[in-house]
């Protein structure tokens, strides 16, 4: 195990864990960018609650939640991670990694700074219903990311983070890549906004996407609604087309609204030190590991009360596999 405050060797695991040749494409990469993001994406600026601060997703409250579904994969890849490094905390494990998936894949390198604790119970989650919704429009997204106190530039550089990673009917119930290569981060998803044809198209799950069928190399690739109205606002659209158009410009802005998403709720003094309340009470608290098999279904997915997620997955990922 390493000593307390080793950032750096927990950096190098998570590295590590990258390579996932049974998982989608092959990287556990955009998972671990969507745990990072939806811990922190439920920050509410005017109320101060949510946020990356507390790892609420160890409890069914949030864990539970529709929206975080498939995201208990993240959490598996990162047990590894927790077991060797103790003195970890979840919220700090969780938005390290989405940081370090991002460089690892290519992307910039974001300011990352600790401290978080993890909640001792559920008493203090947030409700549910605070992350986007894929199937609406631009007021939709407004809502959702000026709620956070992100503005309209921030939510399209935000939205990049979609050049990683697929959907699954199974969790988000849309289906498929936005990009030719998920496991790179790049400003493609822009380009190929601006550049392709877009059709509607009902899946059998009765959900609307978009999507691009490419006839030469018998690829299809989606977007969701959301993305599309990116498009279709012209406030939006000219941050588009500015990072379709200047990918320096994209990783410029995307590092800086990625640290400021991971850092929403957080209070810190001069010295970089979190001063909220439940830090300065409780102390760098670390939770426990999760338990290393599988057990039956309970309200939290905290070690003491609830069980290990791996056990229920193996079966589950071995189907998707099987299908690419």
């Amino acid at each position: 195990m390493s000593k307390k405050g080793d950032f750096e060797a927990v950096r190098k695991d998570i590295a590590k864990l990258m390579h996932q040749p049974e998982y989608d494409d092959g990287s556990a990469g955009p998972v671990l960018v969507r745990l990072a993001w939806h811990s922190a994406g439920t920050y509410d600026a005017e109320t101060d609650t949510g946020g990356s601060n507390g790892a609420g997703m160890r409890y069914e409250a949030e864990g539970g939640d529709p929206a975080n579904a498939g995201l208990q994969h993240a959490r598996v890849f990162l047990e590894p991670v927790k077991e060797k490094h103790s003195w970890i905390t979840y919220a700090d494990l969780w938005t390290l990694a989405g940081v370090v998936a991002i460089k690892q894949m290519g992307g910039p390198e974001i300011p990352w700074k600790g401290g978080r604790t993890d909640y001792v119970d559920d008493s203090k989650l947030p409700p549910r219903g605070r992350l986007p919704d894929g199937a609406q429009g631009s007021d939709h997204l407004r809502w959702i990311f000026y709620r956070m106190g992100f503005n309209d530039q921030e939510i399209v550089a935000l939205s990049g983070a979609h050049n990683l990673g697929r959907c699954h009917s199974d969790r988000s119930g849309f289906e498929g890549a936005w990009v030719n290569n998920p496991t790179r981060f790049s400003n493609q998803y822009y380009r190929l906004l601006l550049s392709l044809q877009w059709r509607k198209k009902t899946l059998k799950n009765g959900i609307e996407q978009f999507v691009n069928y490419d006839e030469d190399s018998e690829t299809e690739l989606m977007m969701l609604p959301t993305d599309i109205a990116l498009t279709q606002d012209p406030k939006f659209r000219k941050w588009v087309e500015l990072y379709a158009r200047d990918k320096d410009r994209f990783f410029e802005d995307f590092t800086k609204v990625f640290d400021k998403l991971v850092e929403l709720g957080i209070q810190r003094d001069e010295n970089g030190e979190i001063t909220n309340s439940d830090n300065e009470n409780g102390g760098y608290h670390a939770a426990p590991k999760k338990r290393a098999t599988a057990g039956s279904p309970a309200k939290t997915t905290d070690d003491k009360h609830g069980p290990s997620e791996a056990e229920t997955l193996k079966d589950e990922n071995t189907k998707f596999r099987a299908r690419l």
